[in-house]
């Protein structure tokens, strides 16, 4: 039980319900973009730096991890603009988190 009268109300120093996953989601997000493009440099230097020297094989799980890396950048674009509209909305203060993350 809380002093609040309101449960899950935020104090004015606490972003939104749901902030704090948000932006959990978004570092799950940049890793996995991270991952990707990891998995692509490697698949690259297994042909001397070039996608041109890659069998079909290969060029076709190339073009995969480039999709879905594709994918996921357009994810984290989107998740930006909702902590903008978000901050636009709540004032910059609440960006930051109380703890200071």
């Amino acid at each position: 039980m809380t002093d609040s009268p309101i449960p899950n109300r935020p104090s004015e120093t606490e972003p939104p319900t749901g902030a704090y996953s948000d932006t959990s989601h978004y570092r799950a997000v940049v890793d996995r973009y991270w991952a990707l493009d990891e998995q692509i440099d490697g698949l690259i230097m297994q042909f001397q730096g070039s996608s041109a020297k890659m069998p079909p094989e290969a060029l076709e799980q190339y073009r995969a991890l480039a999709r879905e890396r594709d994918d996921v950048y357009n994810e984290m674009r989107e998740l930006e603009l909702q902590f903008v509209e978000w901050g636009s909305d709540e004032g910059d203060a609440n960006l930051t988190p109380p703890n200071g993350e």
